[in-house]
């Protein structure tokens, strides 16, 4: 049984083949990648194929023999629609023979609607539908927050004042690692179809941005507080760190803390039903996070 990453020089799906290449030979795995020399293949033996999701022709051909399909969601800052790519990696995994579609998508309770982060949530629940129409046995994975990317901000900011601020206030949300939600997806994608149907929330334990921060004051030894701004402030804040990816993105990151304040991301945890053990603490991701800078001589 073959099973076939898309987006696989990305983080997730990097992280992703590597979980994949412990439990199966090569010759069962496919990376799939627009450029298929960014792909860092964790082995030999892996096969890269190229696949564009903005053409059905190209990713049919990218999954021919693959029985899973695993679609890692589209960049949200492409600059291109979305929902038509993710139904170009449908309609060339059904033409392709696949028997499984997985998508990854990202947490949410339906209290989105009327913040900064709506429209994208509603591309990822379009694509959610679109799997579950397509006549493929689906499975629809539901992410957490990436612990890495808010780490990085709090570390920064205990050498830029020692304050770190967004609008996500006493809303509480949950964190993990992309190494855990990578473990997870593999254990979905190795038995999809005793996964067939479900939508699984990939989530540890939920925290507050203050708890958040006093964790990874612990782990880091750091000595940062938490404040929370306005979501004008929050825009200004990532349109100035992130001026190269566009106001565009700003403002969706500003809608995923008020997702956050609205507590549209406090949902609970399907780990166990999805990797067959619980999603490791937040602490211990953090001390994983630690030790990988370590080694990196961050």
């Amino acid at each position: 049984m073959k099973i076939a990453v898309t987006a696989a020089s990305g983080r997730l799906g990097t992280a992703l083949l590597r979980e994949l290449a412990v439990a199966r030979p090569a010759a069962d795995l496919v990376a799939v990648a627009r450029d298929p020399a960014r792909v860092a293949a964790p082995g030999a033996g892996i096969e890269v194929r190229r696949g564009d999701y903005g053409s059905v022709v190209d990713m049919t051909a990218a999954l021919a023999g693959v029985d899973t399909v695993v679609m890692i969601s589209a960049p949200v800052a492409g600059g291109s629609d979305r929902v038509p790519l993710h139904r170009n990696v449908i309609a060339a995994a059904r033409a392709a023979g696949a028997r499984s579609i997985i998508y990854t998508s990202v947490i949410g309770n339906d209290r989105e609607a009327g913040t900064l982060f709506a429209a994208t949530q509603q591309v990822n629940r379009q694509a959610e539908t679109d799997c579950r129409d397509s006549g493929l046995g689906w499975v629809v994975l539901r992410n957490g927050l990436y612990l890495e990317l808010d780490l990085n901000h709090i570390i920064a900011a205990d050498t830029a004042g020692g304050v770190y601020t967004n609008p996500g206030g006493t809303g509480r949300a949950p964190y993990i690692t992309i190494d855990e939600i990578a473990f997870a997806t593999a254990q979905v994608a190795l038995d999809a179809p005793r996964h067939h149907g479900r939508t699984w929330n990939i989530t540890s334990e939920c925290l507050t941005q203050a708890e958040l921060v006093a964790l990874a004051n612990e782990v880091f030894g750091l000595h940062v507080r938490y404040e929370q701004i306005t979501d004008e402030q929050c825009i200004e804040k990532f349109s100035r760190l992130m001026a190269h990816r566009g106001e565009a993105v700003a403002r969706m990151l500003t809608g995923c803390f008020q997702c956050i304040r609205a507590g549209a991301f406090d949902v609970p945890s399907h780990y166990a039903e999805a990797a067959g053990r619980p999603a490791r603490p937040v602490r211990a991701m953090m001390q994983d996070v630690r030790r990988k800078l370590a080694a990196a001589g961050a």
